[in-house]
């Protein structure tokens, strides 16, 4: 009989503990603030898909009839190097790697691969999936296809590896556009908000969230027409990022702040 009541002390606190953990609630996802530290004239006609830093220089592409990618001079924002893709593709997020830059094609499912120093085209590669934004680990290119998931492509043969859908706790993120892989996070806007997600690869969790509507509002009063949130770029050197969006006349070098758990 003591031993029959034993077990059942023992079962009940092995449950107990069981449910516990099951039951754990996850953090919730903090609001983090910015600030900004510099503001910067940019082309009102571009239509931003994709937004880099390599060494000194800024890398833009853009989408729509008249797709193309071009250095931009970060203190006037004016364009130098551009190349326009030949009609009928629209472009997509671009990211630099080895000294060669991937662009995405949105529905044709075509990446194509340029010098970094001569803009020259020098490979081209294909995916089954629109493409959206795109951005790299040092170990595999990444893709998102404007859905939850990201898809990772082995850095040499430029085929899939496998696929991580990301979550904001238990609920799958939708609209991921353009990325950027800023100090082992990924950084992505929400098509469609003014949020800018930071993303644990690891977990594939969202941990925290930059909400850029301020910067939306003020473009907004300047010019009504401007369309949404998109470009994310990080300077390595100085820890800033430059954001902009589609038709934005401005750019914005902000610096992010952590947020306060």
């Amino acid at each position: 009989m003591i031993r029959y009541f034993l077990i059942l002390i023992i079962s009940g606190i092995i449950i107990s503990c069981g449910g516990k953990q099951q039951n754990q609630v996850a953090k919730p996802v903090t609001v983090a603030s910015y600030e900004v530290r510099m503001v910067i004239e940019h082309d009102p006609t571009a239509f931003t898909q994709g937004l880099v830093f390599h060494n000194d220089n800024v890398i833009e592409s853009t989408g729509g009839d008249d797709s193309w990618i071009a250095v931009v001079d970060i203190n006037t924002g004016k364009y130098d190097r551009k190349v326009t893709l030949d009609r009928g593709f629209f472009g997509e997020g671009i990211t630099v790697l080895n000294n060669k830059i991937f662009q995405l094609t949105w529905k044709h499912k075509k990446g194509f691969i340029y010098d970094v120093h001569s803009f020259k085209k020098i490979g081209e590669f294909n995916y089954n999936y629109e493409g959206w934004g795109i951005t790299h680990d040092n170990k595999h290119l990444i893709i998102s296809d404007g859905t939850e998931k990201l898809h990772y492509l082995d850095t040499a043969t430029l085929t899939e590896v496998f696929i991580k859908t990301i979550r904001d706790k238990n609920q799958a993120v939708p609209k991921l556009n353009e990325l950027e892989y800023i100090e082992g996070h990924i950084f992505a806007n929400q098509w469609e908000t003014n949020l800018i997600l930071k993303i644990d690869p690891n977990s594939s969790q969202v941990i925290g969230k930059f909400d850029l509507g301020n910067l939306e509002r003020e473009i907004k009063r300047s010019n009504p027409n401007v369309d949404v949130l998109n470009g994310i770029a990080y300077n390595q050197k100085t820890g800033d990022v430059l954001v902009t969006g589609k038709y934005w006349p401005k750019m914005y070098m902000i610096r992010f702040k952590e947020p306060v758990q």
